[in-house]
């Protein structure tokens, strides 16, 4: 009995001793810096479910957001935040990018007027200033919606406001802005005293499209590890759409700017619009929109789909 009560004990100082499972080191870069968008990230690390899947996440926000998927395509970081029309651009120019991953499966993208202006139709846009902050895929989708209310591209004046969505509108110096995301500047708006009218993109002749998507070098894919992320990232999706308040108290905490009104109110908008299953993927939703993208002068012809998008199960 003692012979075997000594080696229990040994065994058990054996299993004290051995070293911890190592983690997976990922660096993932977001596509701006850490805002409601990126909830199931922070969540996700805030929690502990990337080590319960072995993965030791670190999250980079960018100095330049348009950087981080021509890094991935570098092979300086495994994965990016980025946008689905950002990626049928850039393959279509010839980088070795694919999707992995979607974290808001619809577009933010919005047209938005101050609701106590003359402009109360598309059709009303006519001889108007609307402002952008992206040429090239901005006009394109400002266009087609143009098009639905018999207008075109030259019945409007376009301003450059450089991000300055809110401030622009506020001032007049436009009569309207495309390119604001619903879950931020009609909330902007409202801080400032004001109310927006709101054109859905998808509701007025654009595809609708994945809004923020996950991206890897096609190369250098690892299914493994990215099932493993992509899992993490369900659990907290599901964890923070059952427990809002509490999940808003923890990402708040994240960082030393993120407990303000504006993300407070994003908040809610946010999570709602969050995929609660992160693998998905709708093949047709990426084929419909790489033909918009060429009817539309963007590109000019659409990659084969499966050398930028992979299912990752």
């Amino acid at each position: 009995m003692q012979v075997m009560t000594r080696l229990i004990a040994i065994l058990a100082l054996c299993c004290l001793a051995l070293p911890a499972a190592a983690q997976d080191k990922i660096r993932i870069l977001l596509d701006w810096f850490v805002n409601p968008d990126h909830a199931a990230l922070v969540i996700a690390k805030q929690r502990g479910l990337f080590e319960k899947q072995g993965l030791d996440v670190e999250l980079i926000a960018p100095a330049d957001p348009n950087a981080p998927p021509k890094l991935v395509a570098a092979g300086q970081a495994d994965y990016a935040v980025s946008y689905q029309p950002t990626l049928q651009l850039l393959v279509a120019e010839g980088l070795p990018l694919v999707r992995v991953g979607v974290l808001v499966a619809q577009p933010l993208n919005s047209l938005v007027a101050l609701e106590d202006s003359p402009v109360k139709t598309l059709a009303d846009f006519k001889g108007r200033k609307i402002g952008f902050s992206v040429s090239g895929f901005e006009e394109a989708v400002l266009g087609a919606m143009l098009e639905s209310a018999g207008l075109t591209l030259k019945d409007v004046t376009l301003v450059n406001v450089n991000f300055a969505l809110t401030t622009a509108l506020m001032s007049k110096q436009v009569d309207g802005v495309i390119g604001a995301f619903r879950n931020f500047e009609l909330n902007d708006l409202e801080l400032n005293k004001a109310k927006g009218r709101i054109w859905l993109v998808e509701k007025h002749g654009v595809p609708t499209y994945d809004e923020l998507i996950i991206l890897a070098k096609r190369e250098s894919v690892d299914a493994a590890r990215t099932k493993k992320l992509l899992s993490a990232l369900a659990e907290a999706t599901a964890w923070l759409k059952a427990n809002p308040a509490e999940a808003w108290a923890s990402f708040s905490r994240y960082g030393k700017d993120l407990d303000n009104e504006l993300n407070r109110l994003a908040w809610k908008d946010t999570l709602p619009l969050l995929a609660s299953d992160p693998s998905a993927l709708d093949r047709a939703r990426y084929t419909t929109f790489a033909d918009f993208l060429v009817r539309r002068g963007l590109i000019k012809q659409a990659p084969p789909l499966d050398s930028y998008v992979r299912e990752i199960k």
